[in-house]
């Protein structure tokens, strides 16, 4: 007979509220919880944090593990199963991993690359040998010519839940300001100012030929297969209108405080980068994330770039208004996404969940995780 796991002497978060209790998983489902004393003996948390798994949406960390130097491509499984160990380590126990299809680079195709890392993920989980659980989160560049080419494999993965539409043209969303476009690739590529005006040129001639056609064709395919949509780098109200029009149901990285109110407003679940919020701003010179969160339309985390940013970023935000302390902020890394992705399962504490868990310590005001549990089995 299956033992159930009990877990007493916690300080738990749920999706409401804070109290000192216990917990009780069973055949990897949240059965009880109470305050006080557990009806049986347990571990005992000594008065630890017990949170939900927390759920990433969009994360290309991936590929760092894949392509940790320019031109080195690692074995993929290695890296699928490197991104997995930090990941729960970072107490994320559903992770959308974000793959690019068609891209920014004047250089290179990802598109082989991307399919190569989607058949690792599979063949992990086939295995399970992830301690995660792991799906695939497409990020389509509209400005590519062979985007809709290259995303059409994809479409019949059963791991693909979610679709971003990205945009990266100088003058378009996210580099309306050119200027900030030339800075970031300059120092990327240590192109010079006449490379930089020549690509600014070839990107835009691109876009022209071939921007709308894609996104109204990744549109009508994600919508037939039932895919969530999300949109990019929504800058303007007429940005945020197409989004509408176009049935998306999040909205990543918006770049201004309208963008985010009016997306906000319209339903779509509003995300923005924890990395913002550890930094106190925007990498780029974009709006912060705690405004939105102080203006009351900051509706998800993601750790972006950096996996250990998800939990950090949520204890930072506990405070700010209209943010509901602390059992909010973790809504932003849990409830809320796994929501917003389809998966009512998980996402929070409560019988019938997922017993989808993490025990957080906090040190020297940093939060510290210190066990995970994946389905109520132990996994770091």
């Amino acid at each position: 007979m299956t033992r159930p796991l009990i877990l007493e002497n916690a300080e738990i978060v749920t999706a409401e509220h804070q109290f000192r209790g216990y917990l009780v998983a069973l055949d990897g489902r949240i059965i009880e919880t109470g305050e006080g004393a557990a009806p049986e003996k347990g571990q005992d948390l000594e008065g630890d944090y017990l949170l939900p798994g927390l759920v990433e949406l969009h994360t290309d960390h991936l590929e760092v593990h894949f392509m940790p130097r320019p031109r080195v491509e690692w074995p993929a499984l290695s890296a699928v199963l490197a991104h997995d160990a930090q990941v729960v380590g970072a107490g994320i126990t559903t992770v959308f991993d974000a793959l690019r299809v068609g891209n920014d680079y004047d250089d290179e195709k990802f598109g082989a690359r991307m399919r190569k890392l989607a058949a690792a993920v599979a063949d992990a989980k086939s295995r399970d040998i992830t301690r995660a659980e792991h799906f695939l989160h497409l990020r389509c560049e509209v400005s590519c010519a062979d985007v809709v080419e290259e995303m059409e494999p994809f479409l019949v993965d059963p791991q693909l839940k979610l679709v971003s539409i990205m945009d990266h043209t100088p003058g378009q969303r996210q580099f309306i300001d050119v200027s900030k476009w030339k800075t970031y690739y300059a120092g990327k590529r240590g192109a010079t100012e006449e490379q930089l005006n020549a690509i600014i040129q070839r990107r835009r001639s691109i876009w022209d030929k071939y921007g709308i056609i894609n996104r109204r064709a990744i549109v009508e395919r994600c919508q037939r297969k039932g895919i969530a949509l999300a949109s990019h780098d929504d800058a303007t109200l007429e940005h945020v209108e197409e989004a509408i029009q176009d049935g998306m149901h999040i909205a990543e990285f918006p770049t201004t405080v309208d963008a985010a109110i009016a997306s906000h407003k319209a339903g779509m679940k509003v995300l923005m980068g924890a990395p913002n919020v550890v930094r106190g701003g925007s990498h780029s010179g974009n709006v912060s994330a705690r405004a939105l969160a102080e203006e009351g339309v900051l509706d998800l985390l993601s750790s972006d770039y950096v996996p250990s940013s998800l939990l950090l970023g949520a204890f930072t935000l506990r405070d700010a208004a209209a943010i509901g302390g602390l059992p909010g902020a973790i809504r932003l890394v849990s409830k809320t996404p796994a929501e917003a992705a389809g998966l009512t399962d998980r996402g929070e504490i409560t019988p019938g969940k997922r017993a989808d868990l993490i025990r957080v310590a906090w040190d020297q005001d940093h939060p510290v995780v210190r066990e995970v549990w994946r389905e109520a089995r132990r996994v770091a």
